[in-house]
């Protein structure tokens, strides 16, 4: 006579994946860039091309800009060492320190480039679409990198999103480049601060 293994009940569940050693709230940092991306390109699109919606001074969208960009890259390198210090392996901290040193980097040298470049060529107004697409390209690449690391999809999600549009947006020109990164990026941030939320509540 054989007997049967017991079927576990239909109700019964697998227990939650724990959360990974160095995992962080994203939410201010999503939020930071967010903002950049919908004042800062969104008065630039509004205020500029043949028939500006509204005349704003010339220094306003870049100043929008500027600090969104660097709040948001404050708050990304205060979650990279966040996760660092929550870290338990060293090869985890290492990669924490590295990505936190990352930003830094990235915008130092997104700065050389776009600045040697308008002097280069004498073309001052580069600097207007470089920046915007620029800085959503090194953006997107570090979410990339920091998504793989962490093995965070939606950061790894949203920093391919950025690096796509962002660049694709070169190919619109002025004005019609700062309302494809208002929409498409300022959504993309609006979305993932939203989904944040539910993934560190799962």
């Amino acid at each position: 006579m054989s007997i049967a293994a017991p079927v576990p009940p239909a109700t019964a569940h697998r227990p939650a994946l724990a959360p990974l050693p160095g995992d962080v709230d994203n939410r201010a940092t999503y939020i930071s860039f967010g903002l950049a991306y919908v004042l800062g390109h969104g008065s630039a699109a509004v205020s500029q091309g043949a028939t500006p919606l509204l005349e704003l001074p010339g220094w306003l969208p870049m100043t929008f800009l500027g600090a969104g960009l660097a709040a948001g890259t404050l708050q990304a390198t205060a979650a990279a060492m966040r996760a660092q210090r929550a870290a338990e392996k060293p090869d985890d901290i290492l990669s924490g320190k590295l990505l936190g040193v990352a930003w830094v980097t990235a915008f130092t040298g997104l700065f050389l480039a776009i600045t040697g470049l308008a002097s280069t060529l004498d073309a001052p107004d580069l600097q207007s679409m470089l920046w915007p697409t620029g800085s959503g390209f090194v953006v997107g690449l570090l979410y990339v990198a920091e998504g793989a690391v962490r093995r965070n999809l939606l950061h790894y999600g949203l920093g391919t999103w950025l690096v796509l549009t962002s660049t694709a947006a070169l190919l619109l020109g002025s004005p019609g480049l700062y309302w494809a990164l208002t929409v498409a990026g300022g959504g993309a941030y609006a979305l993932a601060a939203t989904l944040e939320r539910r993934r560190l509540v799962r």
